[in-house]
């Protein structure tokens, strides 16, 4: 996966990616796609291209666990999340919906960097291309990258005629 790099700070809540006004009237996330994160970067969503990579602090997607943060930010174009830690709900949302969040030092990453991501069992890897860097971000779970394959949960499922524990 290769985009370039779109940077955030530190606790960046989901209200912040879609502000709860927007999501009153709507929770189709192609409508929304349009207010991403309106709410501290109001120019944000027209500038996104396809591909683009969020690249974030600590605590990303803290607040409310309504699964439209995610796939908001997936209907804008954006296939991977990189932070250097996630609220939980976020990071089960995101995966839940095929979204990549990859936990990593994310310090040395400047906006508009070109990322190039590979996912192996061991680990997730970052290059940033533009200041030749290479990140090494925690390793997803085998049943995670599964799904993410699968383009989310429901794919999965759909997949494995529902889920049944493997054997050894």
């Amino acid at each position: 996966m290769e985009g370039r790099a779109r940077i955030f700070g530190d606790d960046v809540n989901t209200d912040y990616i879609i502000s709860s006004a927007r999501k009153r009237s709507s929770i189709d996330a192609s409508s929304l796609a349009a207010y991403l994160f309106e709410s501290i970067a109001p120019a944000f969503a027209a500038s996104v291209q396809a591909g683009d990579i969020l690249v974030a602090g600590r605590n990303f997607g803290c607040g409310s666990a309504m699964e439209v943060a995610a796939t908001v930010i997936q209907a804008a174009g954006i296939r991977a999340v990189l932070a250097k830690s996630f609220s939980r709900s976020f990071y089960r949302n995101a995966i839940n919906n095929g979204l990549l969040v990859v936990e990593c030092d994310t310090s040395s990453v400047t906006e508009g960097d070109e990322l190039v991501i590979t996912l192996t069992a061991n680990a997730a890897e970052v290059r940033d291309v533009t200041c030749g860097i290479q990140l090494r971000g925690a390793p997803l779970p085998a049943i995670m990258l599964r799904i993410l394959d699968a383009g989310g949960l429901v794919g999965f499922l759909r997949e494995h005629d529902g889920w049944n524990e493997p054997t050894a």
